[in-house]
């Protein structure tokens, strides 16, 4: 198996507050790889430590070992750099103010890339990735912030594509948008797994089962088990805990 993410022995601390204890897996390259687990469990912070936004939080501290294919992220002295290599989706989609274009462009812009026909060559394949293409290509001047919230999610997910990353987080994508909006995204991200490794913290469990090849389980910064998806919601996971989660007996 090629890992995109190896973790090791990973203990994050918000101050007094022990975020994540001494958690340790790996991520397989092209693949989905669900994390799931109820709120408070560590699963927003996981993604934070791999593209080093927890850095943005100065009273976090961390102990253990991440490797990005192969390379210890926190040897990598250029965060801009790591950070264009693992794209991040927020929970709620924030749009730039600024027009459908732009907001894809913006990042390649900050790249160095300035040829406008490149420019509108990544722009339309990162809209088309995000399958939005369609829907905004004749107003690709209009404000971004103006969409739909199933739009304006996609077009997050087109911006950070714009990096070309090898690996995209997305964090709850679907907390805030219609179940018909969350399941075309979901095909999105079917087509998506092939070019780029994908991880998915999402708090519908099922949405894990449908998408995810393998999943992580955490509860209380503690990662109770991790393996093939269809394991974990088997009647026999490795754990009693996992069991009652996703069968949602408790969360």
């Amino acid at each position: 198996m090629q890992k995109a993410v190896e973790i090791r022995d990973l203990t994050v601390r918000y101050g007094a507050t022990t975020a994540l204890k001494g958690v340790s897996l790996d991520i397989p390259r092209h693949e989905i790889f669900g994390i799931i687990g109820p709120a408070q469990s560590g699963k927003s912070t996981l993604l934070k430590v791999i593209n080093r936004t927890l850095e943005m939080k100065p009273d976090a501290t961390l102990e253990g070992q991440v490797l990005v294919e192969g390379k210890n992220i926190h040897q990598i002295k250029d965060v801009t750099q790591l950070r264009r290599l693992v794209g991040m989706v927020a929970p709620l989609p924030v749009g730039l103010p600024l027009s459908i274009y732009e907001n894809v462009a913006f990042a390649p812009r900050k790249a160095g890339l300035r040829d406008r026909a490149k420019l509108d060559q990544r722009v339309e394949k990162c809209l088309r990735q995000a399958a939005l293409w369609d829907e905004v290509k004749d107003r690709l001047d209009s404000l971004g912030t103006k969409l739909s919230g199933g739009q304006q999610q996609r077009l997050t997910i087109a911006r950070a594509l714009s990096h070309e990353p090898r690996i995209l987080c997305l964090d709850e994508f679907s907390i805030a948008i219609d179940p018909v909006t969350t399941m075309r995204i979901e095909e999105v991200l079917k087509e998506l797994r092939s070019q780029v490794t994908i991880i998915l913290v999402t708090n519908l469990v099922q949405q894990a089962r449908r998408l995810a090849s393998q999943t992580a389980f955490l509860l209380n910064g503690e990662l109770v088990e991790f393996g093939p998806t269809d394991q974990l919601f088997s009647e026999q996971p490795a754990s009693r805990k996992t069991y009652e989660y996703v069968r949602g007996i408790f969360g």
